[in-house]
């Protein structure tokens, strides 16, 4: 966030909101056109680059050398991560789900959840679903991590602004639901309750990785690898949809835990907070999550 410039965090999600439903939307009604289904991926990737396109605009547009120089040090300098932080990147997903199916054993599911899954739970058309996962993790953080997170920040404390981005972010893929063969579209005719917990899950994950972020010096690079850590701990394993709602309340008491344990962060008014530094709080904060997070697969 930079103090010399005036962020203009409405403009930036209306913009946003409007590229990308209208490129979503479109590829929506193409992928139930017989003859032409197959390109609907060419409004898809577009509209999921959007909040990075609108991120640089917008950046650019406002010649302020400041924020244009921290753009480009938070994209591209891989100094700004945290050694520490390390195993946050590598468990708090993985080790997530792994509770999360433990959980639901006693609610009747199967056993064979363990198993590594033995292929991708959607279809993308004639773009690989793997690096599709790689676009969606990289062009989503180099927009939402840059322009549009701190313009939130400018305005509110890390808590209120993750909260707020959280809730953004689930609106963001809406028109998911529209797209024929997308993960969104074949959980939403499983059931619409399937279909609400995903929006639901987006909330505290929203509030993980702003935690990353932040404890990362706001690296952009921190922000696209655990986003793909998101992406690939959710296909990894062959979880059903119920463990999926039960993924839901465990990362929500994980994001809990983090805000607890680093409220001096999350709560600091805006302009005055500490911003992570790879602290030597850092690692005996995670060791006490890792510590809870196993305790509940036990």
């Amino acid at each position: 966030m930079i103090s010399t410039y005036k962020y203009n965090p409405k403009a930036y999600f209306v913009l946003t909101f409007i590229a990308t439903y209208a490129l979503w939307f479109a590829g929506a009604w193409v992928s139930f056109q017989d003859g032409i289904s197959g390109l609907y991926m060419l409004f898809m990737l577009p509209g999921m680059m959007a909040p990075f396109i609108i991120s640089a605009v917008m950046t650019i547009v406002s010649k302020n050398h400041e924020l244009m120089k921290d753009y480009v040090n938070r994209l591209i300098n891989p100094r700004l991560i945290q050694l520490k932080m390390l195993p946050a990147f590598f468990l708090i997903m993985p080790l997530s789900v792994l509770a999360s199916m433990v959980l639901s054993l006693p609610f009747g599911e199967s056993i064979y959840q363990f198993q590594f899954a033995k292929d991708f739970s959607f279809s993308s058309g004639f773009v690989p679903v793997l690096l599709l996962l790689v676009l969606a993790a990289t062009f989503e953080e180099l927009g939402w991590r840059q322009y549009g997170f701190d313009s939130l920040q400018s305005r509110y404390n890390l808590f209120t602004a993750s909260i707020i981005f959280g809730i953004l972010w689930s609106l963001w893929h809406l028109p998911l639901i529209f797209v024929n063969n997308s993960y969104q579209y074949e959980i939403f005719h499983k059931s619409i309750w399937f279909g609400l917990n995903f929006f639901i899950s987006i909330i505290p994950m929203g509030v993980i990785i702003s935690w990353i972020c932040i404890k990362n010096r706001k690296s952009v690079i921190a922000a696209i690898l655990f986003h793909f850590m998101i992406n690939m701990s959710q296909e990894m394993w062959a979880i059903s949809q119920m463990t999926k709602c039960i993924e839901t309340v465990v990362l929500t008491v994980v994001a809990a835990v983090i805000v607890i344990l680093d409220k001096d962060i999350f709560f600091s008014p805006p302009g005055t907070r500490r911003q992570g530094n790879g602290s030597q709080n850092t690692g005996g904060r995670f060791l006490r999550l890792s510590c809870l997070m196993k305790s509940m697969q036990s």
